[in-house]
């Protein structure tokens, strides 16, 4: 008998849930690339309390990643080991309230800025051009035409890894670009977000304004995952992957956006070793042509498949 039968399935391991368990889920159907392997194991929470029990239940040692709504995420084609944590329909209510829209981490941004442009609450329609959920926005500082999450936070809840609850104030998030200092290892269930009264037409217009910009200059119908690597200080991706001659450059099925050089694009054939390398090669040909090193945006997890390299 080999050592992985002898270990056992990683799911008779875990604690029994309300929500549910998914041996080897099929992650690429869910994410905007449609590449990667596959979950050991997913767990789909029913709410907070279910997600607290199984965080304070779960074995320690067990590899535990949240995925969002699958944008701005490569997973590599050997899939993740561990558990998979996928927020769903618990965790994706919206309520308005005395100027304050409070919402959950599974909620998508746009659905969210939606629903402050409908109740006549301002400030929020940068979210539309968010193309991700609400957690995801709080983990990495999302923004957009000029404003970002840590303008519009008032606090945030987030599960640490013995399953409490902790509420935590604009102050201990520790926003800078594209990064907060909350612990990796915590997952972000909602927060809420300020608002203010505004002209409800107007919003729908900015918001309208927003919807065409991303569709005039990004790629938003191709299977991409977003803004690829972050702006340099002063500079912008795009820009230095363009004077570098990566413009529409090429590997495997995997291609540098012609539309818009921050974003790569799986043609249909790519695997996510592909996207990863052209990545990659994008990156070496910046440093070459400019000095300087360009920073992935996207996060990559998960292994590589088994021969390939990450």
């Amino acid at each position: 008998m080999n050592a992985i039968a002898l270990k056992g399935r990683l799911i008779d391991r875990l604690p029994e849930v309300r929500g549910v368990y998914t041996e080897q889920f099929d992650l690429a159907r869910l994410m905007w690339f449609k590449v990667g392997g596959p979950a050991e194991v997913a767990f789909e929470p029913a709410d907070i309390d279910d997600l607290r029990y199984f965080m304070a239940e779960c074995p320690r040692g067990v590899p535990l990643t949240v995925i969002g709504i699958g944008s701005n995420l490569l997973v590599r084609d050997g899939g993740i080991p561990g558990v998979v944590i996928r927020l769903g329909q618990g965790f994706g209510d919206i309520v308005i309230e005395d100027g304050t829209v409070s919402a959950g981490a599974s909620a998508p941004a746009i659905t969210v800025a939606r629903a402050a442009q409908r109740s006549g609450l301002a400030g929020l329609e940068f979210l539309s051009g968010i193309p991700g959920s609400i957690g995801g926005a709080l983990r990495m500082n999302a923004g957009a035409y000029e404003r970002e999450m840590k303008d519009v936070v008032l606090r945030a809840r987030a599960i640490d890894p013995a399953g409490v609850l902790n509420v935590l104030q604009i102050e201990a998030l520790g926003y800078s670009y594209r990064h907060s200092d909350v612990p990796e290892d915590w997952i972000f269930v909602g927060a809420d977000l300020r608002a203010a009264p505004g002209d409800a037409q107007r919003i729908a217009e900015k918001m309208s304004e927003i919807g065409a910009a991303r569709t005039d200059t990004q790629p938003v119908r191709t299977q991409t995952g977003g803004s690829t690597f972050k702006n340099p200080p002063g500079q912008k991706a795009w820009e230095l992957i363009d004077s570098a001659g990566c413009r529409a450059l090429r590997h495997g099925g995997a291609q540098v956006s012609e539309q818009h050089c921050n974003f790569l694009i799986n043609t249909g054939s790519a695997t996510a070793a592909d996207i990863e390398q052209l990545g990659e090669t994008v990156r070496q040909r910046v440093r070459d042509a400019c000095g300087v090193e360009l920073e992935w945006e996207i996060r990559r997890i998960g292994t590589p498949a088994a021969g390939g390299t990450v």
